[in-house]
C-alpha cells in the first residue's frame, strides 16, 4: 500500500521524506511541486522565516529521465535558515547548558514531549513537532496530485474564514470565479471583500502581538465511485481523510460535506437525492450516469466516494507562539513559575495550511485510488481503471 515516512527538523539540515509502493511511469512535474512548496510559504500573516527559506525538491531516488521506477522515491528540502543554527543543532557537538530549553509553551508539543521521552531539552521536541514538517507533505500531495491528474482528477483547495471573519456557505472551488479569486488572494480567501475585512483583522491582531487562526477548506472532483469500504472501520475513505487531515500542525476539528450542521437539520433536508440523466447517451463514465442537486455528505456515502466533490473543512487554532502577552507556563527543572519564550512565529499560518490540506486530501484520495486500481505501473493503472469505468 502506498505510505510515506518524514524525517527532519525545524533547524536541521533539512528535510528528508520517502514514498512507498508509488507506481513506475509517471512524469514527474518538478515545476508543480515547487510551485507547491512556495504557496505553502505565502500568505498575509506569515512570519521573518518565509524570506529565509525558498523550498525546492530535490529527488534522491525513484525517478530517473523525468519518470518514476517504482522504486522508493526519496527527496530533498534544504533548511536554509541552518547556516545560522549550525553550533546550535550539531549532531556530534555536546549542547550547552545555556542553550537548553525548559520552558514549555502552552498549546505546542513542549510539556508532553519532553515528559514522554525524558528530555532535558525541549528543543529536541520543537525542532521535529514544528509545522515545518509540512513542506515534506506538501511535496508527497503534489506527487501524489500529478498521478491523479492522469485521471481527470482535480485537487481545490483555500480559506474559508479568519478567525471572525469568514463566509457560512458552501463554497464551490472549482468554481471559476472562485478558483481566480483564490488565486489572486493573500490570503487564498474567494471572496475579495471577506478578504479585506480579514486583513483588518490580521493587522489588528499583529499590533496586539496576539495570534489568529480560521476555516480551511479542500476539495477533489471527478472521483469513480467506489473509492473506499463499508466493510471495516478502517477501510472508510472518510475516516482516512479525517486522520490525514487531523494530523496536520495547528488542526483541530474535520468536517466533510455539511459537518457539524449535520447534527441541526432534518433528514429531509440533508440527504442527496439521486437522479438519473437520461439524456446523455454519450457520457458513459460510472459515476456520472447518476447525479445529486446537493451535497451535503460531502461526496463520502457509506465510508465510500459517491461521485460527487469531496469537499474538507477543518478549523486551525491560532498559533499558541505569541509576540505578546506571554502565557504563563512552568520551568520543568526548578518547578518555578514562568513565561513562555518567544520562538519566531506566524501571526497567521491559516492560508499556509489550506495548502497542507489540500497535500493530505490527495495523499488519502491516491491512497484508496491505488488500493481500488493496483497495478505496478501507470499503464496497468489505466487499464483497470478504465475497465472499471466501463462495467
Amino acid at each position: 500500500m502506498l505510505r510515506f515516512l518524514t524525517a527532519g527538523e525545524s533547524h536541521g539540515k533539512g528535510l528528508v521524506t520517502i514514498i512507498d509502493n508509488f507506481p513506475s511511469g509517471v512524469k514527474i512535474d518538478r515545476d508543480f511541486i515547487d510551485e507547491k512548496l512556495a504557496l505553502r510559504q505565502s500568505g498575509y500573516g506569515r512570519g521573518a522565516r518565509q524570506k529565509i527559506e525558498t523550498d525546492k525538491i530535490e529527488f534522491l531516488s525513484g525517478v530517473r529521465g523525468s519518470y518514476t521506477t517504482g522504486s522508493p522515491i526519496s527527496f530533498f528540502i534544504k533548511n536554509k535558515d541552518y547556516e545560522n543554527w549550525v553550533e546550535r543543532m550539531d549532531i556530534f557537538k555536546p549542547v550547552d547548558e545555556k542553550n537548553k530549553i525548559h520552558i514549555p509553551r502552552p498549546g505546542h508539543a513542549d510539556f508532553a514531549g519532553s515528559l514522554k521521552y525524558n528530555l532535558d531539552d525541549i528543543r529536541n521536541v520543537l525542532e521535529r513537532s514544528s509545522a515545518r514538517e509540512t513542506a515534506s507533505r506538501v511535496a508527497v500531495g503534489a506527487i501524489c496530485q500529478i498521478l491523479l491528474k492522469g485521471f481527470g482528477i482535480e485537487f481545490a483547495s483555500g480559506v474559508a474564514g479568519i478567525g471572525e471573519v469568514n463566509a457560512c456557505n458552501y463554497i464551490d472551488l472549482f468554481n471559476e470565479d472562485i478558483l481566480k479569486n483564490i488565486k489572486n488572494s493573500e490570503l487564498r480567501m474567494p471572496y475579495p471583500d471577506l478578504e479585506a475585512r480579514a486583513k483588518a483583522l490580521i493587522d489588528k491582531i499583529k499590533a496586539e502581538g496576539d495570534t489568529i487562526g480560521g476555516l480551511i477548506i479542500a476539495q477533489v472532483n471527478n472521483l469513480p465511485v467506489g473509492l473506499g469500504s463499508f466493510t471495516q472501520w478502517d477501510e472508510k475513505l472518510d475516516a482516512h481523510i479525517a486522520m490525514s487531515l487531523m494530523s496536520i500542525q495547528a488542526i483541530k476539528s474535520v468536517e466533510i460535506g455539511l459537518g457539524i450542521e449535520s447534527g441541526y437539520v432534518r433528514g429531509s433536508r440533508y440527504q442527496d437525492s439521486i437522479y438519473l440523466n437520461k439524456n446523455n447517451d454519450n457520457y458513459n463514465e460510472k459515476n456520472r450516469r447518476y447525479f445529486r442537486k446537493t451535497d451535503n455528505a460531502g461526496g463520502i456515502e457509506g465510508g465510500m466516494s459517491n461521485g460527487e466533490i469531496i469537499s474538507v473543512r477543518c478549523a486551525m487554532k491560532p498559533i499558541p507562539t505569541l509576540m505578546k502577552p506571554y502565557l504563563d507556563t512552568v520551568d520543568l527543572k526548578t518547578g518555578e513559575a514562568e513565561k513562555a519564550f518567544l520562538e519566531r512565529s506566524d501571526v497567521c499560518a491559516v492560508p499556509a495550511a489550506s495548502v497542507v490540506g489540500e497535500a493530505a486530501l490527495a495523499f488519502s484520495v491516491c491512497y484508496f485510488f491505488l488500493k481500488k486500481f493496483g497495478g505496478d505501473s501507470f499503464e496497468e493503472i489505466k487499464r483497470n481503471y478504465e475497465g472499471y469505468i466501463k462495467s
